[in-house]
């Protein structure tokens, strides 16, 4: 393989990995200079964890910063970060209407580097867990999504997910044939020390392709702690780069010659009988 081609064959991503608190203006300016970061680092692509603008012990804080789609301070923060730093920038999550007054979609939305929105999903699996005095029910604020999500990028096809979805391999397949899934999230420390990464490197390994998962990781101001782990895992599901724990950037490329390799070596999505 020429230089040329291999050069070509390469597409820089990152994660980002945030501690977000509970206000909306300080996380911003943390998510901006990581992003700064990321794009210095040479990423074409950038993904932002679940809840970045913001966690709060209340959970009806999320619900007073909902945005209509379209227009709001959280999109125009995306949208002016990916013009500037020349990016395609991956928003998980922005909090948006839905058509009950007291909840929110939980929507991941995705701008090119010109500032244009190409992708919105809206989180489908909402988490529920009770152990002792640690439990979560986002049904409460989150209005569920219905709608597979997938879209094309500079170097190929994406899927997009979040967080609680990772325990539905249903909804990968139902992606089709992507080269990279993205899933940002705000997984428990609980739940994360237990399947975080297993869950994650299945995922690449059964779609044959590369897995960004940018997350909250460590002790929030309301004393809540996620897990993190943010990283990026390789269609064979090897961890190609990660961060344990604290705010920061995970890079590292895209190589679609490996992906190429892989499902050659390895056909196993052509093998596939059931629907």
């Amino acid at each position: 393989m020429s230089a040329s081609s291999l050069h070509q064959s390469l597409y820089r991503v990152a994660a980002v990995q945030t501690v977000s608190g509970p206000e909306v203006e300080a996380n911003l300016r943390e998510v901006g200079m990581l992003i700064a970061q990321a794009a210095d680092l040479g990423a074409r692509l950038v993904a932002l964890p679940e809840y970045f603008a913001v966690i709060s012990p209340d959970e009806q804080a999320k619900v007073r910063i909902r945005e209509r789609e379209g227009s709001g301070p959280l999109q125009d923060f995306l949208r002016e970060a990916a013009v500037r730093h020349g990016i395609w920038l991956i928003g998980g999550t922005v909090p948006l209407v839905s058509n009950d007054a007291t909840k929110v979609r939980n929507a991941t939305l995705v701008y090119d580097d010109q500032g244009m929105q190409v992708a919105r999903y809206d989180k489908i699996h909402l988490f529920g867990f009770r152990r002792g005095e640690e439990h979560y029910e986002e049904s409460a604020t989150i209005e569920p999504g219905n709608e597979v999500v997938s879209f094309d990028a500079p170097f190929g096809r994406v899927g997009l997910s979040v967080c609680y979805d990772l325990r539905f391999p249903e909804l990968f397949r139902a992606m089709g044939k992507v080269d990279l899934i993205v899933l940002p999230a705000a997984f428990t420390y609980t739940t994360g020390e237990a399947h975080w990464e297993v869950l994650l490197r299945a995922r690449a390994i059964e779609n044959q392709c590369y897995v960004l998962a940018p997350a909250q990781g460590g002790r929030h101001p309301s004393g809540r702690r996620t897990f993190g782990d943010t990283m990026l895992i390789d269609p064979w599901g090897e961890v190609v780069a990660r961060r344990r724990e604290g705010p920061g950037v995970v890079t590292g490329d895209i190589d679609l010659q490996h992906i190429a390799r892989v499902r050659q070596s390895l056909p196993a999505l052509a093998h596939r009988t059931l629907s």
